[in-house]
């Protein structure tokens, strides 16, 4: 009985967290939307639909104006429909018949929503539940004693390396990168102690070299900062490491952070695309839908923060990806806009549906293959 009733509670935590999942990536698909809709409605565009989640509908409302409010089938989506946004239309509210100012704000609209309300979970998150910081749980003993005067110790939560806030893991491998084995580095660390936790300048001597090889390369960075590991029943190595939530900061300084965070996300999808095209990543770091809902469901049942923390994180990705110049997204449109205002007449309006057409294709396959690379 004790079996099934783990089994089924087990089931229920993966359907809720499922849900939980498919809630943030739907709130957020949304959110873009209507940030097209209302720059649309401000400069008075034509919008023939505005849709969350995408395949057949399930119930719509239509206003007097025409405009179509729905809600369909799959939660995985959304759009807001403008009249004449792939074609030439009569209509002079008709989307390509706006200046191109108004249709480059139009189509920056969706990822500024994106980024508000990235921004608004992270300032709630910080004040509400503190800043999660890299706690270094247990660290190797030190093998000499240079190591044992310029060690980190246990519990340490990591506040900054070399004057830089640290972040993100990446932030502490920018800090890092190139130094030897023995060099000196500064830290500011929240460290225990016996009245209780204190902020320290703290000298650290690196145990190993500090090379990465990318940004997923967690293992050599540890090893450097002489964090402990053991084997797990896996067979795999897993270090002393975790996520800590610190309070430490005053108001001002809290607002501050949760600007300088977002700022960081973003800048790590332009590492993560680098290194990609470098060759030091490899597809398998990548994940489509299946993996992005896994990974999100594990993370949002963690607790409020971790929901708060994903959530944002999520959106700061999908503002930053959407304006990226890769066709089909509203970058690569923003970037036909461009074009067409300096030239003062449009681009082939077929050839350019045709690019966006071709992009859509593969970003989809794109998505499904990096989806199939995660189970080999």
């Amino acid at each position: 009985m004790s079996l099934c009733l783990l089994s089924f509670s087990s089931v229920m935590r993966t359907v809720g967290g499922v849900l939980l999942a498919l809630l943030i990536l739907l709130v957020m698909v949304t959110v873009h939307e209507f940030g097209h809709y209302l720059a649309g409605k401000i400069f008075k565009f034509k919008i023939n639909e505005f849709a969350v989640g995408f395949g057949p509908r399930l119930c719509k409302v239509t206003k007097k104006n025409g405009e179509i409010f729905s809600v369909r089938a799959f939660p995985l989506g959304g759009f807001c429909a403008f009249e004449g946004e792939d074609e030439d239309a009569p209509d002079p509210a008709a989307f390509n018949n706006k200046k191109p100012w108004q249709r480059i704000i139009v189509l920056f609209a969706g990822a500024f929503m994106n980024y508000l309300l990235a921004l608004l979970l992270i300032v709630v998150s910080f004040f509400a539940c503190g800043q999660l910081l890299l706690m270094t749980y247990r660290v190797e003993p030190p093998q000499n004693a240079l190591q044992e005067a310029y060690s980190l110790h246990d519990e340490d939560v990591i506040i900054a390396c070399e004057g830089k806030n640290i972040y993100l893991t990446a932030d502490l491998m920018e800090a890092l990168e190139g130094r030897r084995a023995g060099d000196r580095v500064s830290f500011t660390v929240s460290r225990r102690t016996d009245a209780g936790r204190a902020i320290v300048e703290a000298a650290v001597v690196l145990r190993a070299d500090a090379d990465f090889e990318n940004l997923t390369d967690n293992a050599a960075l540890w090893k450097c900062l002489g964090v402990a590991s053991e084997t797990t029943a896996a067979g795999e190595t897993a270090y002393q490491v975790y996520s800590a939530s610190f309070r430490g900061f005053g108001f001002f300084e809290t607002i501050g952070r949760s600007f300088a965070y977002s700022f960081r996300i973003g800048g790590t999808i332009f590492k993560v695309l680098g290194q990609l095209l470098t060759g030091d990543l490899g597809l398998s770091a990548f994940g489509g839908p299946v993996t992005t809902i896994r990974l999100t469901s594990e993370i949002a049942t963690r607790g409020v923060q971790q929901f708060l923390e994903i959530a944002a994180f999520i959106g700061v990705n999908l503002a930053v990806f959407n304006l990226l110049p890769i066709p089909a997204l509203d970058g690569s449109k923003i970037v036909f806009t461009v074009i067409e205002w300096i030239r003062g007449k449009p681009l082939n309006r077929k050839v350019e549906a045709i690019i966006h057409a071709v992009g859509f294709v593969l970003l989809l396959g794109f998505a499904v293959l990096v989806d199939v690379l995660q189970l080999f």
